[in-house]
């Protein structure tokens, strides 16, 4: 039975997962795959630590660069993350004719497209199916089970510690705040939850699989992003009784010459799958000409379930590697020489369902001047009920739209924003409903 030496960069939290899952199932991977994976080496700067793991003398240590050049080593594993010393690790590795797997999906992003042709150029294989949705097989469903559909559109739930946040704050009434520091007392959230909780890792997400549905490279920089930390619970509870959830979601649609692709906080009908998606629980749902309609879903996060998305590439490259069948899947879904550029449609140029809430003084006229406006701009609205008025005095109007373009929505809003009747700056929440109307 053949030998796959792998080589492990970095031993933390997934790291971790990755050599409990090789070690402890290590009978079962030699069942399903005809060959022994072979741990020789996993490389990190700690190496005192006690992780719960008994490794063999000499499998730990902390020169990474060592792992990358012996030339006994079959798979590299990168889990260092980060786009400094992980990028540097992985062309080495790849110029070396080694088969790489990494879960990093800020270096992807930011540098994929260097990275897929250095592989194709080596003949090596490149898997990264733990950078986007932990578990959830959504690069191999993508590059392999769709691959003869026309993909329109993949919507997702991407990030855990957001929709964890957003949960939390449908389900008790918490503000921003509390819910945050709940999620980072339970392990959910990071100390600094910046890039989790502005929009910034689920567009890391977004951007690869824009790149593998559309056959477009890699184009994180014009994503438009907005995060949940302007969200206010007042807002989820009128979605609520619209028979909305507010999810923060990854929206990528194909319109021909361009690409829808926005991550912002969006309302979902009850009747969507995604909307019960709750806790730190990750889902994509994808529309495409022949399936019509799926959705994976599953753990986004955490030591095993990412090992375990790991593991299943080091499995599919081992299987090429006995096989002959190096380089099979291309690694962006399309052949190198079908990928180009796909420019991403500004989001002024979206045509989108709309919830506003106006905080306006309680006096005759407000509600016509404000529908006014937006009649002027071409809103039409679907829905407006006014609410009663709050401890300062002002009373909440709000509304519902028929499908607008976002450049005519921001117009209109800065006008009505600008009237002494108004006396705070308007809230917007874009909406995702296919039964919403035009």
């Amino acid at each position: 039975m053949r030998q796959v030496n792998v080589g492990v960069l970095g031993f933390g939290t997934v790291g971790t997962g990755v050599v409990r899952i090789l070690l402890e199932n290590n009978h079962l991977l030699k069942a399903r795959v005809g060959a022994e994976l072979n741990l020789k080496y996993v490389a990190d700067i700690d190496t005192e630590t006690d992780r719960g793991i008994r490794l063999a003398p000499g499998v730990l240590v902390n020169d990474a660069f060592k792992v990358v050049t012996d030339p006994d080593i079959d798979i590299v594993v990168e889990m260092i993350g980060g786009e400094g010393i992980a990028k540097e690790l992985i062309l080495k590795a790849i110029e070396g004719g080694k088969q790489v797997v990494t879960a990093n999906k800020a270096l992807i992003a930011g540098h994929g497209n260097t990275i897929a042709r250095a592989a194709a150029e080596n003949g090596v294989d490149f898997g990264y199916e733990a950078s986007v949705g932990g578990c959830m097989p959504i690069i191999k469903s993508v590059r392999e089970s769709l691959v003869g559909n026309r993909i329109h559109s993949m919507v997702g739930i991407l990030n855990g510690t957001c929709n964890y946040i957003l949960t939390r704050i449908a389900e008790s009434g918490s503000t921003f705040a509390e819910a945050l520091a709940e999620a980072q007392a339970e392990g959910f959230a990071e100390a600094d939850p910046t890039l989790d909780v502005e929009g910034f890792d689920t567009a890391h997400k977004l951007a690869i699989l824009n790149a593998l549905a559309y056959g477009m490279e890699i184009n994180l920089h014009d994503i438009y992003v907005e995060g949940i930390s302007g969200i206010d619970p007042v807002d989820i509870a009128y979605a609520g009784e619209f028979g909305y959830k507010v999810k923060l979601l990854a929206i990528g649609k194909d319109n021909g010459d361009s690409v829808e692709a926005r991550v912002h906080p969006t309302m979902i009908p009850f009747a969507d799958p995604l909307s019960s998606v709750s806790g730190s629980l990750n889902a994509v749902s994808i529309s495409a000409d022949a399936v019509d309609r799926m959705m994976l879903y599953g753990r986004g996060a955490g030591m095993m379930p990412t090992g375990s998305a790991v593991v299943s590439d080091i499995v599919d490259i081992t299987r090429n590697l006995l096989t002959g069948s190096v380089g099979r899947i291309p690694v962006l879904s399309y052949q190198p020489e079908a990928i180009h550029k796909i420019p991403i449609l500004p989001v002024d140029a979206i045509h989108t369902h709309y919830y506003f809430r106006f905080a306006a003084v309680d006096q005759p006229g407000v509600l016509s001047k404000i529908s006014g406006i937006l009649g002027d701009n071409g809103i039409s609205i679907r829905s407006v009920h006014q609410k009663g008025r709050r401890s300062e005095g002002a009373v909440p109007i709000v509304m519902l739209t028929h499908r607008a373009r976002e450049a005519a929505v921001k117009r209109a809003l800065k006008e009505i924003a600008d009237l002494d009747i108004v006396s705070d700056l308007p809230v917007l929440i874009r909406i995702e409903d296919e039964n919403g109307g035009e």
